[in-house]
């Protein structure tokens, strides 16, 4: 056996000094192959015939700092339709200033409704459902509802500056002042759903109660009786500070989601509750937002009085901190100089190129602010769009982005620096350049969670750890 592996080890050996530059590509992985093959021999014969007298691999280690800078910019208009949460509310944030949020919802036909001989509605109830706030429980908001005038498509990409407000009818059908709650399952902890009850102008359940047979038949039928429901939050005095409620909306396999329900009566139960009175004194019908229903969010940003409200959308001057926010809010710009200096030198390789960065866990207010589960990393390519570099496919975990213990987010990015320094020919498909790269939450208009990290230019700020290996010879 140790004459057959040794002859093996000699054949790997000259391939190695023929394929060097190809080897290095591997980097430690391979040679961390031959050892577990030839862990049976004596450890005198451990790599006989295979390294030269000296070291063929010098595995080193950098961290790059001085070359990085970071800004923070608005991010442009994001699309907020067709999601299944809705966010809904007003906040200020000591840091990031006010986010208002209301948005803008078609109520869809589960089935015919048949509301019998003399249909009268009762009363008519907006029901919204949430389980997750952001911010407090203590500030009072006022919603008011109005009936869209005019119709939402739902095979349209709407933004969050859509003027929902110039879709609808200046009439308030409903309106509700409310104090958040949540409340925990004493037996699973699990957030227990909570709901607003807003009630809307019965003349809306009315005119649906007794619309014409044909204007029920179909959900595009409905749809041009009834166009949908435009959700105004107020906007704050500066001196609250409010929360942002994450609406159900869309139905879940757990859970029915938001509905309009109008109670109503008619002949046949006014004869059923003179004979028994335990029938119920009224009917009711709901009216469901769907995964098919157009679903649109407005959000506007006032970043008055903010640390940062001066130096936004600049690359002159960096601040201490960047500032990370979704809800078509804040991301950051980053420039990293000096990547193709890395391409005069013919005889390196990269193992592996991680980005890193660091939350201030204090002037983000972290106990009170929880900071996002995860960032998303795009670079500019040569067309000035934002695109997810190739480690990202491989798999999310590789790539990560992940909220760590020590609250930090790490980037593996070593192909698409490994590609920077290869590819230098903007005409090939591989190219990708350096024209930096953008740190975003993933543009989400139904997310709350921002994050405040260090700067590049500060102690704990951005960083770019290299591992690279050198061949010696």
């Amino acid at each position: 056996m140790k004459r057959k592996q040794k002859s093996i080890l000699i054949k790997i050996g000259n391939y190695v000094r023929k394929h060097i530059h190809q080897v290095l590509r591997f980097g430690t992985g391979f040679l961390f192959l031959v050892f577990a093959f030839t862990a049976c021999n004596d450890k005198n014969d451990l790599g006989l015939e295979l390294l030269p007298g000296e070291d063929l691999i010098n595995v080193k280690s950098v961290v790059v700092k001085s070359d990085i800078s970071a800004f923070t910019f608005t991010e442009d208009s994001i699309v907020t339709s067709e999601h299944s949460t809705n966010l809904l509310g007003s906040i200020n944030d000591e840091v990031f200033g006010n986010t208002t949020v209301s948005f803008a919802s078609q109520f869809r036909l589960t089935s015919y409704p048949d509301f019998g001989d003399n249909p009268v509605a009762d009363s008519t109830f907006l029901f919204l459902y949430y389980r997750i706030i952001y911010g407090d429980t203590i500030t009072p908001q006022n919603l008011k509802v109005y009936e869209l005038t005019e119709p939402l498509n739902p095979d349209i990409e709407y933004t969050q500056e859509t003027d929902l407000k110039m879709m609808a009818s200046n009439n308030v059908l409903g309106e509700l002042t409310f104090t958040p709650k949540v409340e925990l399952d004493s037996a699973s902890q699990d957030t227990l759903y909570q709901y607003l009850k807003i009630p809307i102008d019965n003349a809306l359940g009315n005119r649906i109660v007794t619309a014409d047979s044909l204007d029920l038949s179909t959900n595009a039928a409905f749809l041009s009786l009834f166009k949908g429901l435009y959700i105004e939050a107020e906007k704050l005095a500066a001196s609250a500070s409010g929360t942002l409620l994450s609406i159900e909306t869309v139905p879940t396999s757990t859970f029915n989601g938001s509905v309009l329900a109008v109670y109503y009566n008619n002949d046949e139960n006014r004869h059923k509750y003179e004979v028994d009175t335990l029938t119920p004194d009224t009917l009711s019908r709901v009216f469901r937002i769907t995964q098919y229903s157009a679903r649109v969010s407005n959000i506007t940003h006032d970043y008055s009085g903010t640390a940062f409200e001066n130096n936004l959308d600049q690359v002159e001057e960096q601040q201490e901190h960047i500032y990370i926010q979704p809800t078509g809010g804040l991301k950051s710009k980053i420039f990293i100089d000096n990547l193709l200096q890395w391409q005069d030198s013919t005889k390196t390789a990269i193992n592996k190129a991680e980005l890193v960065f660091q939350i201030d866990t204090i002037a983000s207010n972290k106990d009170k602010y929880v900071p996002p589960s995860r960032l998303i990393l795009t670079y500019v390519d040569k067309n000035g769009e934002e695109k997810l570099p190739v480690d990202a496919g491989f798999n999310s975990f590789y790539f990560d982005g992940y909220l760590r213990s020590d609250y930090t987010y790490h980037f593996n990015i070593t192909q698409h620096l490994q590609r920077i320094i290869d590819v230098t020919d903007p005409s090939k498909e591989e190219y990708v350049g350096n024209q930096g790269f953008y740190l975003t939450t993933g543009r989400r208009p139904d997310f709350a969670n921002r994050v405040v990290l260090h700067g590049a230019d500060q102690p704990d700020g951005i960083k770019l750890v290299i591992t690279y290996s050198k061949y010696l010879q």
